[in-house]
């Protein structure tokens, strides 16, 4: 464990020095951490699987999974639930994601008749969300326009929470040992745990929205403190619904969205106001480094998974997550929109699969059984987040400019909101 930690702090370190150069040559720190994990992996490969499966990584990765599903809630443009265009993200994500799971689930059937629908259910959770880590110049990229580079911010920032109750659903239906549930019992195990998460997350985040707001009138906190019970916050709704009973996960973005509401920027008696984005300096850093950590473990299980060789109709169900069974959807969904045609193939062609699709893997490799299940899990996420590293990470520059007939020559704008890296 002592020589892992050296390896992620050395190159996290040697990432950090020279960043801004490598960004310029579009490798970012997802491939950096990636490529450290690879090599890492392949010199402790008997280590690989028991690091991986076990009952502290499951933590981390939770823990992890409720910052991340925080952080997105809270990156809101407009002010607006869905951002600045609502009905283009809710046809997004009420109409197209919801048809990508569907999709890859009958797919799933086709390719993998052997499974049951539950585990290609749980595999469609973990490789359909999109998440912008392995691409985020994307969203500031000028030759794309502002409200697509808006759908996809939305997007990635709420599609992990919409899955995650599905996601649970999922795996206690497949069953977490040798006892597996009817759908009706999963469901009822399933519903009083987001109902729980609905309330905690929301009586959580407005509270603690509330208080900042009081003591920082009363010139009680210090930027410090404040920064420290943002990032403190969605730990709090974490453990306390996890504590209830409930779904964590959905307590966590439920907070965010609660959080985001409530809290201003209170004017100080002075006259000055306290910006909204100091809030979040602290737990958008240690969201950065615990994402950078677990690209490196998503290193580690490539190799894991490549030790079993290459399973084509797993490969092809992967691919094809990357590919129709995000587009086709997208392209449906956008029907009857104002979005040109190819706006519309915009949309469905960038959609990044990065750090919540490692966790969810992660979790689910945890979860299950050992055995040809498990082994799915991760194997499924392995292909897809690193098809999606590859193909939106080393590619994006030249999926931008075929989609929009640009040459390329326009410079990065600023983001439409911040994105997790």
């Amino acid at each position: 464990m002592i020589f892992v930690l050296i390896v992620i702090t050395t190159v996290v370190a040697g990432w950090s020095l020279v960043a801004a150069r490598l960004e310029q040559r579009h490798v970012r720190a997802p491939l950096v951490l990636v490529l450290a994990g690879v090599v890492t992996g392949v010199f402790t490969h008997s280590h690989v699987a028991v690091t991986l499966n076990s009952e502290v990584a499951q933590h981390v990765a939770e823990v992890i999974l409720a910052v991340l599903l925080f952080v997105d809630a809270t990156e809101l443009p407009g002010g607006r639930l869905f951002g600045n265009d609502p009905g283009s993200a809710a046809r997004a994500l009420l109409v197209a994601l919801p048809l990508s799971l569907i999709t890859l689930v009958l797919l799933g059937m086709v390719l993998l008749p052997g499974l049951p629908v539950a585990l290609l259910l749980l595999v469609a959770c973990i490789v359909v969300p999109t998440d912008f880590a392995p691409a985020e110049t994307l969203v500031r990229d000028p030759r794309i326009p502002a409200r697509v580079r808006g759908v996809l911010n939305v997007e990635g920032g709420y599609n992990d929470g919409i899955v995650s109750p599905v996601f649970l659903f999922a795996l206690i239906l497949v069953g977490t040992d040798s006892v597996t549930r009817t759908p009706l019992e999963a469901l009822g195990t399933a519903v009083p745990f987001a109902l729980k998460a609905l309330v905690v997350g929301f009586l959580l985040g407005a509270s603690v929205a509330w208080l900042i707001n009081k003591a920082e009138r009363a010139e009680w906190m210090t930027e410090q403190s404040r920064r420290i019970v943002v990032l403190v916050t969605p730990l709090l709704a974490y453990t306390v619904t996890t504590a209830l009973e409930g779904n964590g996960f959905v307590a966590s973005f439920v907070c965010g969205i609660a959080f985001r509401y409530v809290r201003q920027a209170p004017v100080r008696r002075g006259g000055a106001s306290a910006p909204h984005a100091s809030d979040f300096q602290l737990i958008e850093d240690t969201n950065a480094m615990a994402t950078m950590c677990m690209w490196f473990f998503f290193g580690n299980a490539v190799v894991l998974a490549m030790e079993e060789g290459l399973h084509w109709p797993t490969v092809l169900l992967c691919v094809a997550a990357l590919t129709v069974v995000r587009v086709l959807p997208v392209l449906l969904a956008f029907l009857g929109s104002t979005f040109t045609w190819r706006e519309r193939l915009m949309v469905g062609a960038l959609g990044p699969r990065g750090t919540t699709s490692i966790v969810f893997g992660l979790l689910a490799f945890n979860a299950l059984p050992d055995g040809r299940y498990a082994d799915t899990a991760l194997y499924a996420m392995t292909l897809t987040v690193l098809g999606s590293v590859l193909l939106h990470g080393g590619g994006s520059v030249l999926i931008a400019r075929s989609l929009t007939g640009s040459s390329g020559t326009g410079k990065p704008d600023s983001p439409v909101v911040a994105v997790r890296s």
